[in-house]
């Protein structure tokens, strides 16, 4: 497992531990009324190739609705429909220039979770995500002014499709809910572009992206 994973399995083993301590140990009886609601929070995400690290993380946000589908007393289906931007920074020091690049990839994201209740507050998720790309901006902070910019780019210029796998820790508290979850990407998110007769795929790499999130239930 690299880094980043082992920090990540550890995070939500903490976000665990926290919530057994904080509830008694029984199945939650959950009604069997369809639930909606909203939900938000913070991504820290980045663009990974081969495997997943701590660097270049871009600092964003997610927003949204969400519904949840009882199929017996602890288990239901949560589907959800978010903005979510994703996308990474890179900094580079050498000796033609200083500053950093930033790629934010703004999405219409639908995960499709199955949700298990653990005890009466604890439960955990996991099921696919499919998410579409809205426009993308990238921008360019450079030592002195002559190769700063910031463009935007419709979805021709990168793939219009992501999908992967979402899981995650909640914790429910009457209307209220907190948790993280982690998303793994599994499309590349450049398209292949052609100079000098050379293939290249830019960016070449899938989205990584860990959530911290607040929802509120409306019934």
């Amino acid at each position: 497992k690299t880094k980043r994973m082992k920090t990540r399995i550890k995070f939500l083993a903490f976000f665990a531990f926290i919530g057994l301590s904080l509830t008694d140990v029984q199945a939650q009886t959950n009604s069997n009324e369809p639930q909606f609601g909203i939900k938000g929070g913070v991504n820290f995400s980045n663009i990974y190739d081969t495997e997943v690290d701590d660097n270049n993380v871009l600092t964003s946000f997610n927003a949204g609705v969400y519904a949840a589908f009882p199929v017996s007393d602890n288990i239901s289906i949560q589907p959800e429909i978010l903005y979510s931007r994703k996308g990474g920074e890179l900094t580079y020091d050498n000796a033609f220039a200083t500053g950093k690049t930033q790629f934010k990839l703004n999405y219409i994201e639908v995960p499709v979770l199955l949700k298990v209740n653990i005890t009466e507050n604890l439960s955990v998720h996991a099921g696919p995500y499919f998410a579409y790309l809205i426009d993308a901006q990238v921008s360019n902070d450079a030592q002195g002014d002559a190769m700063d910019f910031e463009d935007t780019y419709d979805n021709d210029d990168f793939n219009k499709f992501d999908v992967g796998i979402s899981g995650g820790i909640g914790f429910d508290f009457d209307s209220l809910g907190i948790g993280v979850r982690y998303n793994y990407g599994l499309s590349t998110i450049g398209k292949e572009r052609d100079f000098a007769g050379t293939t290249y795929t830019i960016p070449d790499g899938k989205n990584s992206n860990l959530s911290l999130y607040l929802s509120y239930k409306l019934n």
